[in-house]
């Protein structure tokens, strides 16, 4: 498994979303999405909305994800 794999599985299971995943060893990733699905949503309930675009990789090729999610305003009062 590889970043931009990952990066592409979760764009195309959130439409609209925009990740950026980071990782060297090839079971460890960190990963900031940015999704207009997460509006109103609490951060386990953005969580699982990762995590459902990744299915059963997660836990087996995909040893651990530490996500940051965000909706576009929250992202944007970060820059």
């Amino acid at each position: 498994m590889n970043a931009e794999t990952i990066r592409t599985l979760i764009e195309n299971g959130l439409p609209g979303a925009q990740a950026r995943v980071q990782g060297d060893d090839g079971v460890h990733f960190e990963a900031t999405v940015v999704a207009e699905a997460f509006r109103g949503k609490l951060p386990l309930a953005r969580h699982r909305l990762v995590y459902a675009t990744l299915g059963e990789r997660m836990g087996g090729e995909i040893h651990a994800l530490a996500l940051k999610t965000l909706t576009p305003e929250e992202a944007g009062n970060r820059e």
